[in-house]
């Protein structure tokens, strides 16, 4: 076994390595970019290289850079944990060429498993069923709109070189192909330098299922079972399980046979993931699930195949690495339990899932199960990066189990002011489909609206919001009764003859007041405070504690102030923002104005649209490309654009109007 590994990666996946490489005993060295340079990865690390500026291409997929840290800090061993350089056969020969071990696949098994199309026609001679579809060399417009009436519409556009719904992109008729092949090429182009795309055959029910394959230097091969990702948003993964829910035991062996089939086709060596579409309209069959790529890596959802094998994947990377056979034969690897992954992301579900950015002033996660993240509080989501920024991983005895423990799990999620999906996740794992395994990878796109609804506070919000106010009220008295005054002279509360001290107070959110009454005895004089809060509910709420602990019927509530305006309270995975005095910049630049601003720092990639053009709420006006991604901005009504402020390649900071639509008239 060598003694130290680098790890060309950051974040999760990094930490995740090296938790390993440290119990082995292993010497560990991160890279990071200046953006990096306080990242929880880079401070478990036993050292660290900085290898250049925020953006990935001037850093982490700089492979002369981080081969340079490499040989700089004597590193034995290179992990590239999934993404950037992971798939590249180039760096992976140029660090085999400069003597230090590649933990991942042969260069040539990298090459004939990269690019989709070539994929495809490989797994055809080994036997292992693929989808139909068109992966020609003809790239034009004819060529391609041709092929698509072809095959049949709908049909899925799919950048050869992507992977991770990347340049990926679902069109339902003929007189959309065009746009959406112009948006796959360019996607391909950023993400992979590579604007080549494939066709294939939609499947109207479809299912993700996943096979973890893994190989060694002496030839063998074997499977660690399936795991279901067929939950998912844009393409996207967004919860995980493992096993398959109604998969068949018979089932299962043809679709592993297949998968293993697959990777020795191309001489596999490591952890690698082969992926299999299904047709889920009748049940899973054998005959019905298709090959759709192999991903020649460790996948971002191994923990759920770790979780109900108790193999530890990095462990076997290394080892195998190291010229070591797998510690295990194919009979000997079980299915235990059922395990789930909940990807934590950075966006905002209610805003049309934009990526949410900044610094973690408030992060709180569940601590009984398994969370694999590459930030704390006080560490920052940067605009240069994937905005996942945790895993929830839980195991248990049955399906039905695990799903509710992660969705508990979920809904414990504390994140502020970086917005999260975790009551969007919640919901998705309590939803009566999801729970009955009656799930494809269109039920988040059919289910959004009840998914990502923002509701008004409950009741239990509004009164934990209130109990703060009274708390914070009686902390201040009491420390003005310390200097002989009266408390009610500095207090929220007034006196009252012969009844218990009341107050008013509200709190708005969404435009809306919520008028609220505190009655109660105070907590001057070393008394707890406590009091009862009414306006907020049918029955008065029973609100006791301290600033930093409110307690609202007897269940501590999640709550905190990040200014004097706030109050931010959560519940159920939500964090749900109070007003306590309006501003008189309330409510500028709403959406209700029209304006279309820029979520976050980007690149104009389209602008459809023209002043003067009459449009439909939700139609795209501009397009703009940030953290690896497109976003399409829409029209939040029917209306008339009024003014298109972008062009094509233009920057656009944080806050731009780009665009503004004027509402239709009645």
């Amino acid at each position: 076994m060598f003694k130290s590994v680098l790890v060309a990666n950051r974040g999760e996946i990094a930490c995740r390595v090296f938790r390993t490489a440290r119990r082995l005993g292993l010497r560990t060295i991160a890279v990071h970019s200046e953006a990096d340079a306080r990242a929880l990865h880079v401070r478990e690390a036993d050292e660290a290289v900085l290898i250049g500026p925020a953006p990935a291409r001037e850093s982490y997929l700089d492979a002369d850079k981080v081969l340079a840290a490499a040989k700089a800090t004597g590193a034995e061993a290179i992990h590239p944990g999934y993404g950037f350089l992971s798939e590249n056969a180039d760096f992976a020969e140029a660090v085999m060429a400069a003597g230090i071990v590649w933990i991942g696949p042969h260069p040539s098994s990298i090459r004939a498993m990269g690019l989709k199309d070539a994929a495809k026609k490989r797994m055809i001679e080994a036997g292992v069923p693929v989808t139909p579809g068109y992966q020609g060399e003809d790239q034009s417009l004819e060529t391609l709109s041709a092929e698509a009436a072809r095959i049949g519409y709908p049909v899925l556009i799919k950048a050869v070189a992507g992977g991770g719904g990347k340049g990926m992109r679902l069109v339902e008729k003929a007189e959309d192909f065009a746009g959406a092949l112009a948006s796959a090429q360019r996607e391909g182009q950023s993400s992979f330098g590579d604007p080549r795309v494939l066709i294939e055959s939609y499947i109207t029910r479809p299912r993700h299922i996943e096979v973890q394959v893994f190989g060694d230097s002496h030839g063998t091969v074997v499977h660690l079972h399936e795991r279901d990702c067929s939950l998912q948003r844009r393409h996207q993964k967004v919860i995980e399980e493992a096993p398959a829910p109604g998969m068949d035991q018979a089932t299962r062996n043809a679709v592993t046979a297949a998968a293993v089939r697959a990777a020795q086709a191309v001489n596999y060596v490591g952890a690698g993931t082969i992926e299999f579409i299904a047709d889920a309209s009748d049940g899973l069959k054998a005959d019905r699930i298709w090959f759709m790529e192999m991903n020649t890596r460790l996948q971002v959802e191994h923990p759920v195949t770790e979780a109900i094998t108790g193999v530890d994947l990095v462990e076997w990377q290394l080892r195998v690495a190291a010229g070591e056979p797998i510690p295990l034969k194919q009979a000997d690897i079980p299915i235990n339990g059922w395990a789930m992954e909940a990807r934590l992301y950075a966006e905002d579900p209610a805003n049309g899932f934009l990526p949410s950015i900044g610094r973690l002033d408030h992060f709180v996660l569940p601590d009984d199960i398994r969370v694999d993240t590459g930030v704390e509080q006080g560490g920052e989501v940067s605009q240069f990066y994937d905005p996942m920024i945790a895993k929830l991983i839980v195991h248990d005895d049955t399906r039905e189990a695990a799903a509710a423990r992660l969705a508990v799990a979920c809904r414990e999620v504390e994140v502020w002011p970086v917005r999260t999906n975790a009551a969007f996740l919640a919901r998705c794992l309590d939803h009566p489909r999801f729970v009955s395994g009656d799930v494809d990878t269109g039920f988040i796109g059919e289910e959004e609206a009840g998914l990502t609804a923002s509701a008004q506070p409950s009741p239990a919000v509004l009164a934990a919001a209130a109990g703060l106010i009274g708390l914070e009220a009686d902390a201040q008295a009491f420390d003005v009764a310390d200097t002989g005054l009266s408390p009610w002279r500095a207090g929220l509360f007034g006196f009252r003859l012969n009844a218990a001290p009341q107050a008013r107070t509200a709190v708005h959110h969404a435009g809306k007041a919520h008028e609220l009454t505190l009655t109660g005895e105070g907590g001057w004089h070393g008394r707890q405070s406590s009091f009862d809060v009414s306006g907020a509910g049918d029955e008065p709420a029973r609100v006791y504690g301290e600033p930093d602990m409110v307690v609202v019927d007897g269940e501590v509530a999640g709550v905190i102030a990040p200014d004097a305006d706030r109050i931010v309270v959560f519940e159920q995975g939500e964090a749900v923002e109070l007003i306590r005095r309006r501003s008189s910049q309330a409510g500028a630049g709403a959406a209700s104005d029209g304006g279309l601003r820029a979520p976050m720092p980007g690149k104009i990639v389209a602008a459809p649209v023209k002043a003067g053009d009459t449009v439909t709420r939700g139609q795209p006006i501009v397009v703009l490309e940030a953290m690896k991604m497109e976003h399409a901005l829409t029209a939040p009504f029917d209306g008339v654009v009024a003014e298109v402020n972008v062009s094509v390649g233009d920057q656009a900071a944080e806050g731009t109007v780009l665009a503004r639509v004027e509402a239709a008239q009645a």
